[in-house]
Order: structure tokens, then C-alpha cells, then sequence
């Protein structure tokens, strides 16, 4: 990456170890700076710096280095700081931007408040998470910092332009920079770096002194290697580092002895389900780790990543698939498992981000559970009141399903939580929760406009309620009917048009009474839940973009096996059909009380209709896909009282028509609706997803049907509900490729 204008004129790095030198080699690469000059107190490493090009210019002193620099960087031992900004101080221009690179930012904050006086909007503390076991200006790497994070800690008075720049010079030496206050910083380093280096010191040198020292360690796994190859770090700066760090330090530590005491109990005393407990939650916040620590050190959200769908036109549907199993019941399945009494196994569970962010949950709140593997999960269920406090925020990732149902479980439990997503989520209106569980005596506290984060106050008294609906949403009815479980007396909710009853047939299942009289469900607080087993059908959602694509693609001939024909899920197969399409339902069975069937679609002219009302909340997450086959059909459609459409993870509404329209097919938005003339060619062009899973697939399918090539931008969120959509959709007939995947 080569700047046509170097983001600094002059940038100064004090201390050319691994990290400075790195930084300073990298900046010449790119051409991020005018020109870099380095100082170091240890005069044969700079003038070695400048032989080898990773300086242009060696300063003899600090002052000399720092004179005329746009661009001061600390890369000193921690306990140097204060030394070193003195010397700073007197020479640092006006209009510089000041920074280090060190471990601990609480401390650099104090030392600069110290010599300065005050924390001026032009310093902005830094920390590159990268590292090597070599050290020196020779080990000087300007790869070092390619696809690892960089951690700003800017003062909340921070010069926004200056940041920008900063940000600008550490992506331009390839590296994602995330922001954090420093307090945060330091307890999550703490937790994730400092913490993990003592316990390896620790361990090493314990095992030293063992008698049979030799053999432990010419006898030892490469795991053992593997963890302690960190004892091998700086013994100096590792020392300075956890005194600066103190007391985030010494709480890592009091949790974890804590912790350990905890497990030499249970091993004392063959306690085989806590051992079992904490074990399966650990491996499952290994593997799903960027999950657990949203907006710590370490995240890698989807937001992150730029997943891009590449798709050719034209194409014909064939095969016999299984799509994957219903999100909806799969986040039902975890969270029932878990408050019923016994063990409950899971067949068919849908093993996307959305419900494997529901899952972890769970774990974070003490409860056991195996898997999944390939579909299958094994709840022990903890009771209706054997939940335990979380140990911070549950993050919920994209899903506004399981943000919606746990306000409702965890506002009636004892202690305080947390719910927090991705930049998607947190977008989304959250008051239609709150606000009739505020009426039932929960506390809950929102963020502007009743969006994420939840912070829910523990140890409420809950009390029944009967909620009238404004807008139909399955969502609002479970979360409520979720939270009735625990309260006084009886809990109803009335909605305006039936919406999905995966909650209630559920709760059924784990033999929970539900009363139904017509548009009302009610429950009775104080029950208790029996585990039972769940055979998860195929999503009917999913299918629903090969039901479409196999419609309008023609000579397509598709079946897919065990979907879900939930009464209250097939407005897709309804509204298709009355547009003329081509759909057999077979072999219609009951499993677990919920109806499944097998669906043989195959290519057909269909024609716009006016859809019904009644069908819009049995459909609403198809639409998408649906708008597709309206630009297909011959003659109008029209979709109305489809509000709910646009507090999605997107505004589905606006967002299909501004795809559309950049495929060069015209039309009409209105409040609550859409107007769609069908016939109109669907040409190539880029389409913006805006993180939207159903977004970018019903645009895939839009390519069966079109005359260029289609590019859909945002995509990586596609895996929340369907993972391996891109192999199938391929499988089947769909020309697409997806670049940025992992």
C-alpha cells in the first residue's frame, strides 16, 4: 500500500526493539510517512537500524528526533515512560500526535498526565497485539502488525482527525485497529495476555525445581511446548508490565485461583458433572472465542469480515437436499433444555452463529451441554431457577430472536445481566420488549431509542399481565410467554394475525401447560419443565429461497426433505402457490409435535398477486426471496401491513427495492409495503446487503433470472442462519462463489 500523500511528514520512533523497529520498517514500506527517524539509547542497535534501512534517520537524542516530527511514537520498556516523556516534553511540536506501543495504557495515561499536566486530545495511547520470540532491531519485521489488531485508547476529547490518521498509518502496516477506553484495555489484557504469561512463568518455573526436572521436560507434549513457549518472553519487560498492571493483575489471578480451587475440589471429590461442565464450556469458548469476547481484545465479528457473493446468470435447480434445521426451534430447543429437569437431546439443531450464540449462552450461565456434532446436542438441563450469573455481557452476535426471548427468561432471575450483538443488533428497537416487561416489574435499562445493550436488573418480582399485540411478532409473544413462566399468576398475550407457535408448542412438549383461546395464549407462573427429545425439522425459511429459485429458474426439478410445515410458517408455500408455482407437498408426518413434510417444486410461470394480509405474518421472513419471484411473475404484486419488515436486520422493504433498482428493476415503496411489476429484466450490477443474511440471499437466487453478472457486498452474515449456503446453492444449480469466506 503506497500512499500517493504520507499520512505524516515526520514520524519519530523512540526505541528500536522488535515493536519500534517493526513499526518504523513498516512505514517506510508503505510510504505512510515523509520520513521516519528512530532513536534508541543503545547506539549500536540504531546505527544498525539505519544500515539496514529500517530508519531513514538516526537521532543521536530524543530532542533531536522528536524536532519537527508530526508523529511521536513510544517504544520504550513501560518502566522508562515517564523518563522518556520528559525528555519529550520540551521539544514536541505543536500539532504532533503523541503514542506509544506498549502493554498497559492506564499507566502511559498516568505518566503523561504527570510530566504534561493533562491528557491532551492529540495523545492516543496504543497497542499493536503482535509479537515474536526474537528481539533486536534485526528481528525487525514489516509484516509484523499484517491481519493482527492494533488497540487505540483515545481520550474521550480526542481530536477526531488526528485519530483518523493514526488509525489510517497502523491499517495502512495491515493491521484492524479497534478502540476501547483504557480502562477496559487493561482489564482485558489482563485477562487474555498478562494473566496467561505469569501462570507460564509460574508453571516453568515450578516444574523446574522438580526433582525430575530433565525428564518433565524432555518428556513433555507439544502442548505443554505450546503454552509455556511463552515463559521464553523478555523477563524485564514482563516484570515491568505486571507491576504497571497491578491491580487488573491481581484480580486475574484472585479469579483464578478461584477457579482452580474450584476444580481441585471437584477432582478431590470425583465430580465428574463439574468437571465435565467447566471443561465443555472452556473447549466451546476456545472454539467460538471471538464470539465470547465481543468488544475485547481479540474480536473478530462478522462485521469484520467482507465476505463478497460473485454470481453468474442463468441456471437450472436440481437435486435432493436437506436444508438446515429451523433457527427458530433451535434456539427454543436450547433455551427449554435448559431450564427443564433432566437431559434433553437435540437431533437436527442448526449449527449457525445466531443459535450457537444462544448455546454459549447458556454455558456462560453454568449449564452443561455436548456438542453440537453434526446436529446433535445433549442439554442437563439446570431447572427453572438453576441458571447462575454470567460472568459478564452474553453476546448474542446478530440475533435478535434470542436478544428478544432472553430479555423475557432473564428478567425474573436473581442476578443482573447483560445482553449486547454486533453493530447489527444493536441498531435494532428493543422496546417492544421492554416495555411490556417494564409492565410485568422487570428492570431493564436500554441504550438510545430502546436499542442494545439490555442491562437487566436481577431479583425482580414479576407479575402477569394481558398484553394486546399493536403488531403481530412471534418474537414479542415467546419473549412474554417466556417471562410468565416466572411470574405471579397469568400471563396472556392477544395478537392482532397468528404469528409462529414454535414457543408454545414447545413448552408443550417439555410438559408445560399452554391455554389457547383463538388469538390468545396464556401461561401460569411456577411450573416446571421435563426434558424431553427434539427432532429439529429443515428450515422452512431456507427452503424457501430454493422453493423460489426452483420456481423461476427454468426446466428446475427440486426436492427438499423434512421441512417444516408449522400452520403458523407456511405463508411462503401459500402465497407462492397462489402466484401459480409448481410445489407437492409429501409425505406429511408429525414429529415431536411439529408437522414436517418432503416439497417437490418445479418450474412454472407464476403471476403478481395482491398478497393477503392474513399470510404476511406467516411469511415475514420470506419476503425477500418473495420480492424475487414477484420480478418474475408476469403482472403486479402487492405486499401490505408488512411493517414489521423494517425493523429486521435491516429495513428489508427499502433495502430489496434500493437492490433492485440496482439490478435496473423499478418499484413503489409505501409505508407498509411494496409494489412490484413483474416482468421487468433483472440486469447485473452491485448490490448492497447491508449485513442482511436474507438480503444477500434472495439476490443469489435473483441471478437465476439474470442477463449480467450479480455482486452482493456484506455477505458474511449469511452464516448466522445458514451455514453452507454457498456449497448447496452451487450444488443445485446456482453459479456463485464467495470470496473473503473462511
Amino acid at each position: 500500500m503506497a500512499l500517493s500523500e504520507p499520512l505524516f511528514k515526520r514520524v519519530a520512533v523512540i526505541g528500536l526493539g522488535l515493536i519500534g523497529g517493526s513499526l518504523a520498517s513498516a512505514i517506510r514500506r508503505h510510504g505512510l510517512a515523509g520520513k521516519v527517524v528512530g532513536t534508541d539509547q543503545r547506539e549500536e542497535e540504531l546505527q544498525l537500524g539505519k544500515r539496514l534501512g529500517v530508519i531513514d534517520e538516526a537521532a543521536a537524542t530524543v530532542a533531536e528526533a522528536v524536532k519537527g516530527a508530526d508523529l511521536v511514537v513510544l517504544a520504550v520498556p513501560v518502566r522508562a515512560t515517564r523518563a522518556v516523556l520528559e525528555e519529550v516534553r520540551s521539544c514536541l511540536e505543536p500539532g504532533a500526535v503523541l503514542t506509544d506501543v506498549g502493554s498497559t495504557k492506564s499507566s502511559f495515561v498516568a505518566d503523561v498526565e504527570a510530566v504534561f499536566g493533562s491528557l491532551s486530545p492529540l495523545v492516543i495511547p496504543g497497542h499493536p497485539i503482535a509479537g515474536s520470540e526474537k528481539s533486536g532491531i534485526r528481528a525487525a519485521d514489516p509484516a509484523l502488525f499484517a491481519n493482527h489488531k492494533v488497540i487505540l485508547t483515545p481520550p474521550d476529547n480526542v481530536s477526531e482527525p488526528h485519530l483518523d490518521r493514526l488509525r489510517a498509518l497502523w491499517e495502512g502496516c495491515g493491521a484492524t485497529v479497534l478502540t476501547m477506553s483504557v480502562a477496559y484495555h487493561d482489564e482485558v489484557l489482563a485477562a487474555t495476555s498478562h494473566l496467561p504469561h505469569l501462570i507460564a512463568f509460574s508453571l516453568v518455573d515450578t516444574l523446574a525445581g522438580e526433582d525430575e526436572n530433565m525428564d518433565i521436560f524432555r518428556y513433555a507434549a507439544g502442548g505443554f511446548r505450546d503454552f509455556t513457549r511463552i515463559a521464553a518472553s523478555d523477563p524485564v519487560m514482563w516484570h515491568d508490565i505486571f507491576l504497571s498492571n497491578r491491580e487488573a493483575v491481581l484480580r486475574g489471578i484472585d479469579h483464578f485461583t478461584h477457579d482452580l480451587e474450584q476444580l481441585r475440589t471437584a477432582i478431590a471429590n470425583q465430580d465428574s458433572a463439574t468437571l465435565l461442565r467447566v471443561f465443555s464450556r472452556a473447549k466451546a469458548a476456545r472454539e467460538h472465542f471471538s464470539k465470547m469476547l465481543s468488544g475485547q481484545a481479540y474480536v473478530t465479528n462478522n462485521s469484520e469480515k467482507q465476505v463478497t457473493f460473485r454470481l453468474r446468470p442463468g441456471g437450472a435447480m436440481s437435486g435432493d437436499i436437506r436444508v438446515p434445521g429451523d433457527k427458530s426451534m433451535s434456539h427454543r430447543s436450547i433455551m427449554l433444555g435448559a431450564l427443564a429437569d433432566g437431559v434433553t437431546e437435540v437431533k437436527g439443531f442448526l449449527e449457525g452463529e445466531d443459535s450457537l450464540a444462544t448455546l454459549q449462552a447458556f454455558r456462560d450461565m453454568g449449564v452443561m451441554i455436548e456438542g453440537p456434532d453434526d446436529g446433535f446436542v445433549r442439554i442437563h438441563g439446570v431447572g427453572m431457577n438453576g441458571l447462575q450469573a454470567p460472568r459478564g455481557p452474553l453476546y448474542l452476535g446478530n440475533s435478535g430472536t434470542a436478544m428478544r426471548l432472553f430479555s423475557g427468561l432473564l428478567a425474573a432471575q436473581p442476578f443482573d445481566s447483560e445482553l449486547t450483538g454486533d453493530a447489527s443488533l444493536s441498531g435494532r428497537p428493543m422496546g417492544r420488549v421492554a416495555d411490556p416487561l417494564r409492565a410485568m416489574g422487570a428492570v431493564i435499562e436500554t441504550a438510545d431509542g430502546g436499542r442494545p445493550p439490555l442491562k437487566i436488573r436481577g431479583g425482580q418480582r414479576l407479575t402477569g399481565i394481558h398484553y394486546e399485540m399493536p403488531v403481530a411478532s412471534a418474537q414479542v409473544k415467546s419473549c412474554l410467554l417466556l417471562a410468565g413462566l416466572y411470574a405471579d399468576g397469568s400471563t396472556s398475550v392477544t395478537e392482532p394475525a397468528p404469528t409462529r407457535d414454535h414457543t408454545e408448542r414447545m413448552l408443550a412438549g417439555f410438559g408445560y401447560h399452554v391455554h389457547r383461546d383463538g388469538a390468545t395464549a396464556s401461561v401460569s407462573g411456577g411450573g416446571r419443565l421435563t426434558a424431553t427429545a427434539i427432532d429439529v425439522p429443515a428450515d422452512i425459511s431456507s427452503a424457501a429461497f430454493f422453493l423460489v429459485a426452483a420456481s423461476i429458474a427454468p426446466g428446475s426439478d427440486l426436492t427438499l426433505r423434512h421441512v417444516g410445515m408449522n400452520p403458523t410458517r407456511v405463508g411462503v408455500i401459500n402465497i407462492l402457490q397462489q402466484m401459480g408455482a409448481s410445489i407437492e407437498v409429501l409425505e406429511e408426518r408429525e414429529i415431536g409435535g411439529e408437522p414436517v413434510a418432503d416439497l417437490r417444486v418445479r418450474s412454472a410461470e407464476l403471476k403478481g398477486i395482491d398478497i393477503p394480509e392474513d399470510q404476511v405474518p406467516l411469511a415475514i421472513d420470506e419476503f425477500p426471496v418473495l420480492f424475487i419471484a414477484a420480478t418474475c411473475a408476469s403482472g403486479r404484486t402487492v405486499l401490505r401491513g408488512a411493517e414489521e419488515l423494517r425493523v429486521k436486520e435491516s429495513d428489508r422493504i427499502q433495502v430489496m427495492a434500493d437492490g433492485l433498482a440496482a439490478l435496473g428493476v423499478e418499484t413503489t415503496v409505501t409505508p407498509d409495503g411494496i409494489v412490484i411489476e413483474g416482468g421487468q429484466a433483472i440486469g447485473g450490477g452491485t448490490v448492497k446487503s447491508h449485513g442482511d443474511h436474507r438480503i444477500a440471499m434472495a439476490f443469489a437466487v435473483a441471478s437465476l433470472r439474470a442477463t449480467a453478472d450479480i455482486t452482493v457486498t456484506d455477505c458474511a452474515n449469511v452464516a448466522t442462519s445458514f451455514p453452507g449456503f454457498v456449497e448447496l446453492a452451487g450444488a443445485t444449480g446456482i453459479n456463485i462463489s464467495a470470496e473473503g469466506a473462511d
